[in-house]
């Protein structure tokens, strides 16, 4: 019976201490979260060292180096990422991501079309389809800058920036009129955007002099 109640004693003791261990670990998701970047990094590197092949650790410490504007460490994690796991479309979005930053243009267009094959309903396209409309811009290709950030203000109406983004390529494009109907929703979103109402201005005098 002594032994038993040792044997037992000893098991919850092992539980307990599981238990603590689990509060108190650090958690790089929460953190980053948080807008602990830098602890972010920390908590996956030291997650990372322990087990290569951890994927939400690459996952996670990208999505944190991205904010740290700390690119190019960004990739090389993402494409360790890639190699656990070839389809994880958090990782093609990241690539996108980080490949647009570092201004490769073919190759974020590459991932990002992978990404919206692959998930066509996934959490990031709004995202996507908005950095889409960004590298189309870069490219002088308006009208497909136009479609891409139609899509994403159709998934974030919200957004008084991409609406101001939208209105620019469509101005670009010398589609005026739709361009005005983008810079005014811009503006009804977010009346103090300067984008949205210098080129309001400039739209709608291209317009009085046509």
């Amino acid at each position: 019976m002594r032994d038993f109640c040792r044997r037992m004693g000893a098991a919850l003791f092992l539980l307990q201490t599981a238990a603590v261990y689990a509060q108190v670990r650090p958690d790089a998701l929460v953190e980053y979260r948080k807008g602990n970047y830098e602890t972010a990094v920390t908590i996956c590197q030291d997650e990372i060292a322990a087990n290569p092949a951890n994927l939400e650790s690459h996952v996670v410490i990208c999505w944190s180096l991205i904010q740290l504007n700390r690119y190019a460490e960004a990739r090389t994690h993402a494409l360790a990422g890639r190699n656990i796991s070839r389809y994880d479309i958090r990782i093609i979005e990241i690539l996108g991501e980080v490949s647009y930053y570092q201004g490769r243009n073919a190759e974020s267009l590459q991932y990002f079309q992978e990404y919206i094959n692959l998930a066509p309903e996934g959490g990031r396209l709004d995202t996507v389809y908005y950095f889409l409309g960004e590298i189309y811009i870069r490219l002088g290709r308006f009208r497909h800058a136009d479609i891409a950030l139609s899509t994403a203000v159709h998934y974030m109406p919200g957004n008084a920036a991409w609406w101001a983004r939208l209105a620019y390529a469509r101005e670009s494009a010398g589609d005026l009129q739709d361009a005005v109907r983008a810079y005014e929703q811009a503006l009804v979103l977010n009346a103090q955007l300067p984008d949205a109402r210098r080129g309001l201005d400039r739209t709608r005098q291209s317009l009085g002099n046509q």
